[in-house]
């Protein structure tokens, strides 16, 4: 582990994604090598990111799930490829869009509800919590296609915006201004915005 010099939040926050981009880094690397452990691993670390990615996209949790398995058969296929550029994450990204987008193109994908979304914020297992699984339905369903993607690829799977900038092919300041809006959305719909 690199010793912390700067102790403020913001650097020590920096410094851990840099070391987990490292990782993912080297778990690529092992996988390009044919290393199964390395992909058991990569698999465990951001399923739950890419099959958010991909729901976001098809919104139905059944193509989300076949296309966060082709993804990682993609990643297993690719690996050898890769070059590292200090983001993983947008690598594995911008596969999951591809894999997503052409199953759209393909219209093998319906709408179904934004259930999903909800399952995939707390593990998958929010039945316990039946008025938090209703009010985070009803605020993501108040946001645009959009706007579910970038609070998606940020809150769930932890890309920077910059990179998701990069990977919708948008503006910073378009991605910076549509996450703002839809955390606004969210928190009237949940009653965190009272007017005043």
């Amino acid at each position: 582990m690199f010793p912390i010099e700067d102790h403020s939040a913001e650097n020590r926050a920096e410094i851990f994604d840099i070391d987990d981009a490292r990782v993912k880094d080297r778990l690529i690397f092992g996988i390009a090598q044919g290393g199964r452990a390395e992909l058991e691993l990569l698999y465990r670390q951001v399923s739950p990111a890419v099959y958010a990615y991909a729901l976001s996209i098809l919104k139905n949790s059944s193509a989300a799930e076949d296309v966060m398995q082709d993804a990682f058969v993609s990643i297993a296929q690719n690996a050898a490829g890769y070059r590292s550029q200090g983001k993983p994450m947008a690598w594995i990204m911008t596969i999951t869009r591809n894999l997503a987008l052409m199953r759209l193109q393909k219209k093998e994908s319906r709408n179904l509800p934004i259930d999903d979304y909800t399952e995939l914020a707390c593990g998958r297992d929010m039945y316990s919590e039946t008025d938090n699984r209703l009010m985070l339905k009803t605020a993501l369903g108040a946001l645009s296609e959009e706007e579910r993607q970038i609070v998606t690829l940020h809150g769930v799977a932890g890309i920077k915006h910059r990179e998701i900038a990069e990977l919708l092919d948008m503006p910073l300041s378009t991605v910076l201004t549509k996450y703002k809006r839809a955390l606004e959305k969210m928190k009237k719909t949940m009653g965190g915005d009272d007017g005043d």
